[in-house]
């Protein structure tokens, strides 16, 4: 399996090459050839465990890489998980399922890929005998997940950008708090969407990227998106053969990564009925997906910060499947995007895609909502898929990280405060953070004396 540009101006690569370098050459996205057929498969698949789903799936993607070594690293990347199913599936009613995606080392579903990541770029350090230096932006979640997957690894500097004051403390606790010297947390002036234009600026810098063996760990990283694939075929094979071809799975998200790797699996061959985006105020998602509009907006601070974006870095995957694989019209519509800052689509996917919109004002009453009917807390991400929800069908909701990260939120709403020993050891820890303005030239001069 080789991997090409979304944007067409960057050669083929093997997965590892495509895995190291993040974002492609010529500013695009990698994104595999060709996509798989499973559809013959899925039987056989429903009596693997994760860990033995994950390596199963992943042989098709990662072909350079030995299948029992690949299989020995998947094993690795998942025995910190706290439930042995990984991600488990839980039944809230007859119509209602939720996929806990939260039992990682940092309580959030980036563990699920980024754990894997970690010891693809160990692998990497080993086999290429080289150092690395990852590079990531955060909203809150993935940077603190990153880190966990990368810290104490040998040959490996990791930074994180996250905008300064607009993650939970929490979050950034998790970021700022483990005393690893090359773990490097840079609490950047703005929004998270400033932190990953830096970023983009600074993958575009060739010489810059080269001589400082920079990797990317955001979703932008194709690994990323092909980890989640998993757990999506992990739930639906558990689901009730007539709840299979009925269920919608109702989706939290910002960046569009998370819901594009369930759309990726649907496109090889797994009978999902749809997706349901659920956003938070931060609502390009929404809008385009009830408008057929994508127009970048302002970024407004929430409650689930973890969403609170407005350049929806995934998408470009999304487009380039939607325009028949079809680089020069790739370039075309982010060129116009990057223009304008709009874009407005004539047909659209509206059969596999629904979409909701929910309110700061919202989310602590369905928190309140879901806690007296069914016993159950939702983090505040988790808590807007539940917006508007058709009980009618069968659905199933990703809960994307736990309630304990933030216990503020779920003490307003129900009274009670979820905590977590993990979370509750890091308030006595230092915190140790670079405060730094969104600027490529201050944040490249800050790695380029810190690199490995």
């Amino acid at each position: 399996m080789r991997y090409v540009s979304t944007r067409g101006g960057s050669p083929p690569v093997a997965f590892s090459d495509a895995v190291a370098a993040g974002l492609a050459p010529d500013g695009g996205l990698f994104v595999p050839e060709s996509l798989p057929d499973l559809s013959a498969e899925l039987e056989g698949f429903a009596r693997l465990d994760y860990p033995e789903l994950c390596s199963r799936f992943l042989e098709r993607f990662a072909t350079d890489i030995p299948q029992p070594e690949l299989r020995e690293l998947v094993g690795r990347s998942y025995a910190a998980f706290d439930r042995p199913e990984i991600a488990p599936l839980l039944e809230l009613s007859p119509e209602v399922h939720v996929l806990e995606l939260f039992h990682g080392p940092t309580l959030a579903f980036k563990d699920i890929a980024l754990q894997l990541l970690g010891n693809l770029y160990a692998r990497q350090c080993a086999v290429r005998k080289e150092t690395i230096n990852v590079l990531g932006a955060t909203s809150g979640d993935t940077g603190a997940a990153a880190i966990h997957g990368l810290m104490g690894r040998p040959g490996v500097a990791i930074f994180i950008l996250y905008p300064d004051g607009r993650v939970s403390p929490l979050q950034e606790r998790q970021m700022a708090c483990t005393g690893d010297p090359n773990v490097h947390a840079l609490a950047v002036s703005g929004s998270f969407d400033q932190a990953q234009a830096v970023l983009k600026q600074l993958f575009a810098d060739g010489d810059f990227r080269r001589r400082n063996r920079l990797s990317a760990v955001n979703s932008i990283n194709i690994a990323r998106i092909l980890a989640q694939s998993v757990y999506y075929l992990h739930a639906w094979l558990r689901l009730s053969p007539e709840h299979r071809r009925s269920a919608v799975f109702v989706v939290p998200t910002g960046n569009f990564g998370n819901v594009l790797a369930g759309w990726m699996l649907q496109k090889m061959g797994v009978p999902i009925r749809g997706f349901r985006v659920a956003t938070n105020r931060n609502d390009i998602l929404h809008r385009l997906f009830t408008t057929g509009e994508y127009r970048v907006g302002e970024v407004s601070p929430s409650l689930a910060p973890s969403m609170d974006i407005q350049v929806a870095s995934n998408f470009e995957r999304f487009l380039y499947y939607s325009l028949g694989r079809d680089p020069d019209r790739v370039r075309a519509v982010m060129g116009e995007i990057g223009a304008k800052g709009v874009y407005r689509f004539q047909d659209f996917d509206r059969d596999t895609f629904t979409s909701s919109r929910c309110e700061d004002t919202e989310i602590q009453g369905i928190i309140r909502q879901v806690h007296r009917a069914h016993g159950y807390i939702l983090d505040p991400h988790t808590a807007c898929a539940f917006k508007g929800m058709d009980y009618s069908g069968p659905s199933v909701v990703l809960a994307t990280a736990s309630p304990a990260k933030f216990p503020e939120v779920i003490r307003a709403a129900i009274g009670i405060e979820p905590t977590h020993p993990t979370l509750e050891a890091l308030k006595s820890k230092p915190l140790v953070r670079h405060k730094i303005v969104a600027d490529a030239a201050a944040i490249r001069a800050f790695i380029e004396t810190r690199a490995v």
